[in-house]
């Protein structure tokens, strides 16, 4: 079964140490990030995500229903 969501993520989120976080900028000046896989949209915004999966260097966030549909095929860890 093939689901849109999936886009070679594996590549660089097969086996990732996740943990659960609030919403913080990777750096200065960014104001947002995306869920790697809905692209659900992250930020201190009272209209999006607040809370998701980060990888331990801060870079890629994945949201709550993407953790949950994707972390026993990608073999995901948390922190």
């Amino acid at each position: 079964m093939s689901d849109w969501r999936l886009q070679g993520q594996e590549r660089f989120l097969k086996g990732a140490m996740l943990k659960r976080s609030v919403y913080a900028p990777f750096r200065a000046g960014w104001d947002h990030d995306h869920c790697e896989f809905c692209s659900a949209k992250f930020s201190m915004m009272d209209a999006d995500l607040h809370e998701g999966y980060v990888t331990e260097d801060g870079y890629r966030w994945i949201c709550e229903p993407c953790f949950l549909d994707f972390a026993e095929s990608f073999g995901w860890h948390r922190a």
